[in-house]
């Protein structure tokens, strides 16, 4: 079903999305009672996205267009923080469609609104939030679970959205009640893998939705934790400083090669700093076997515990 006759009205990301696309991920909202932010449509755009790329595959940037092409995927544009446009192939998947539109192109949608998209997961623990951010495979989703299962909530993952107050302090907006996770992660928590769906081109990997414990409101971010696989065998804690800090938070923002282009360099700088300003960030360094993400977790409440 890539288009339905009447649009869906979905919240994602703290936006009223219309959609000619149903979105099993999200939450649906009653299109009465909504002001829309982000329209997305189905609408042939191929010929435009050639018009404007050096050739198939690349991506077309300015500061207010994002457009690229997946082969035998679909044609995307993202424009002005506000429209999603979607060319898709013959026989297109559209479960891989719908990732790609919940990963890249609302990333696109969250730095033309001048909102940080950070790579990774986010917890609330004593009423505030808490960011997991890594390299793919670090275990950020692994870990939010692991909270989940304590009796903590979530908020986001994969794509954590942070803004700030009207006084300046950094909040975490909640993106959608879902989970991916990996079979070895879903087999250490008791749960089935029939139960779920598998992401597109990685079999081993699940969308797991979050029936419980989602937060839907937003919360102040008060630190920030970035996972590292280690060869060493034991856990280990430091707390990142000086540049470091930028670096870091450079690293693991989302699509972060978009950036350059998109005319926001500056405007990241000043984001992080004031984000670093308010908050400390620490790197949790984890053997790359005998992984426990319940030490983790009692490590994290630990460094939070001390921090308050």
């Amino acid at each position: 079903m890539l288009g339905v006759k009447q649009k869906l009205i979905y919240k994602a990301f703290g936006l009223t999305v219309a959609s000619d696309l149903y979105f099993p991920e999200l939450v649906m909202m009653s299109e009465q009672l909504e002001l829309i932010d982000i329209e997305i449509k189905i609408d042939d755009i191929t010929n435009l996205y050639f018009e404007l790329s050096d050739g198939p595959n690349k991506f077309v940037v300015n500061e207010n267009l994002v457009m690229f092409q997946i082969s035998d995927i679909a044609t995307f544009s993202i424009q002005d923080g506000k429209k999603i446009t979607v060319s898709p192939m013959k026989d297109a998947d559209e479960d891989q469609i719908r990732l790609l539109i919940l990963g890249t192109c609302m990333c696109s949608i969250l730095m033309q609104r001048k909102i940080l998209p950070l790579h990774g997961s986010s917890i609330a623990i004593n009423g505030k939030a808490y960011a997991f951010i890594g390299d793919s495979g670090a275990g950020k989703s692994t870990l939010a679970s692991a909270f989940l299962s304590e009796g903590f909530n979530i908020l986001s993952d994969d794509i954590i959205a942070v803004s700030f107050s009207k006084d300046g302090f950094p909040i975490v907006t909640p993106s959608y009640p879902q989970q991916k996770l990996w079979q070895d992660s879903l087999n250490n928590f008791g749960m089935e893998a029939n139960n779920f769906r598998s992401i597109f081109g990685r079999e081993t990997k699940y969308s797991v939705p979050v029936t419980s414990g989602y937060v839907s409101t937003q919360l102040p971010l008060a630190g920030i934790f970035e996972l590292v696989i280690s060869e060493n065998k034991d856990t280990k804690l430091r707390k990142i400083e000086n540049l470091e800090r930028f670096s870091t938070l450079f690293t693991h923002t989302f699509r972060n090669f978009l950036l350059r282009d998109l005319g926001l360099m500056d405007w990241h700088f000043h984001t992080t700093a004031g984000i670093l300003n308010k908050i400390d960030i620490y790197q949790l360094q984890r053997p790359i076997y005998g992984f426990s993400a319940t030490q983790l977790v009692s490590i994290i409440l630990n460094a939070v515990n001390k921090g308050d």
